[in-house]
């Protein structure tokens, strides 16, 4: 007998799905292949400030006992934190190392404050956007933004299950392709699947084209390798800093301070921490392929009569 005692070979590591990783990879070699291009690489991105945003935490003197004290040595308690958060402002600008673009923010009330700032934006404000802004970017620059329903508008429809069959042929002929015998729709979708290819784009992509330049979608849940959250997180510092009246107009001020703040130098500083994360990334992806693909040794066991055993008993 010759049994090999090891360990069951079942893999519990927890893993990304294989459509992240190979998105994540195409990212990373294109936005290499642009910087060795040369090209001019611009950030977008959403966020939003509420009337209320404030720090919470601030200096204290402990000498002052009560308000009456404080009244009484012609001092002040301060202004109590807000109850709520307040009205909020929706925020969309772009930026590269040269700080963020002039003329290209974008910042409007929102009219719910209960939900997602993504509620609020939709494709056609996005899409108008971004019609008035192209003009303010470089020439064959490349625009990098996330996957957001409303930047990733097509086209058009493209038929699918659930389409009537009258559409489906309806589409197909539009394309021009010729339907000259009975077909199911199973067969009519394979038709769709052929030619999906070079009817099946972004509203957006298709703008930017025509102005010479190009979109790069990053992967998705990977807000760090976009540097304008960082310039983000400084700016909604300043108005968390400098907020004291919690109305919405003087806010949308501090807003407009804080940008200004971020200028072209930590924009490079940003961009090269981004940089940075993007080497750790690609260097992680083989890591975590080695970790995976390593096979553990076996413990062989032999049970039976060996040969030391053998040459004893002769």
């Amino acid at each position: 007998m010759d049994f090999v005692y090891t360990k069951r070979s079942r893999n519990s590591a927890l893993i990304e799905k294989d459509e992240i990783i190979l998105w994540r990879r195409r990212y990373l070699q294109n936005i290499k292949k642009y910087r060795e291009e040369g090209r001019h690489l611009y950030y977008l991105d959403e966020t939003w400030v509420n009337a209320g945003d404030c720090t919470s935490k601030t200096w204290v003197d402990n000498t002052i006992k009560s308000y009456r004290h404080a009244f009484v040595q012609g001092l002040t308690t301060g202004s109590q934190n807000p109850s709520g958060k307040g009205k909020r402002l929706i925020v969309l600008h772009i930026g590269s190392e040269d700080g963020f673009v002039p003329g290209g923010l974008l910042c409007f009330e929102a009219k719910k404050t209960n939900t997602d700032y993504n509620e609020e934006m939709n494709g056609n404000t996005f899409f108008k956007w971004m019609e008035s802004i192209i003009h303010r970017l470089k020439e064959n620059c490349v625009i990098i933004m996330d996957n957001a329903p409303y930047h990733s508008v097509k086209c058009e429809k493209i038929p699918n299950k659930s389409t009537r069959k009258g559409d489906i042929i309806k589409w197909l002929e539009e394309k021009g392709e010729v339907i000259d015998r009975p077909m199911v729709i199973t067969e009519l979708l394979e038709i769709v699947n052929r030619i999906k290819p070079m009817h099946d784009k972004y509203a957006i992509d298709e703008l930017v084209k025509t102005h010479n330049r190009t979109i790069l979608r990053l992967p998705p849940y990977h807000c760090e390798l976009n540097p304008i959250e960082l310039a983000w997180s400084s700016v909604k510092n300043h108005v968390k800093m400098n907020n004291t009246t919690y109305k919405l107009s003087n806010v949308k001020q501090l807003l407009m301070e804080g940008i200004e703040k971020v200028d072209d130098t930590m924009w490079k500083n940003f961009i090269s921490h981004t940089t940075s994360v993007e080497d750790k990334f690609y260097e992680v992806d083989f890591l975590i392929d080695e970790v995976l693909s390593a096979e553990l040794q076996p413990t062989v066991l032999t049970l039976g009569n060996t040969s030391s055993d053998s040459e004893e008993s002769n």
